[in-house]
């Protein structure tokens, strides 16, 4: 087992993906984190009712804003903002 687990959980993939790419699809967000697209959908749910995702509308598309200055949840993290982790694996 000790070649299973990762430091990032499913919902923190789901986060860096929708920073990446505000426009992607539900099953393209699946593909990438290796999840099935009800699950990305259940994790895009709770990163939206969290705040720190919100989700807009756009024709037949969603566009996701993720909000960089919301604080981890963990009390260990609390000290830090999304956008420390969305900086360490920005493009570029």
């Amino acid at each position: 087992m000790a070649g299973q687990w990762t430091f990032l959980s499913n919902h923190g993939r789901v986060l860096l993906t929708l920073a990446e790419d505000p426009d992607v699809r539900l099953r393209d967000i699946a593909h990438s984190v290796g999840i099935t697209e009800r699950a990305a959908q259940m994790i895009v749910a709770d990163l939206e009712s969290a705040g720190y995702v919100t989700k807009q509308r756009v024709g037949r598309r969603n566009h996701y804003l993720v909000h960089p200055r919301k604080r981890f949840r963990h009390p260990h993290e609390a000290g830090h903002q999304v956008g420390e982790l969305l900086s360490i694996f920005a493009d570029g």
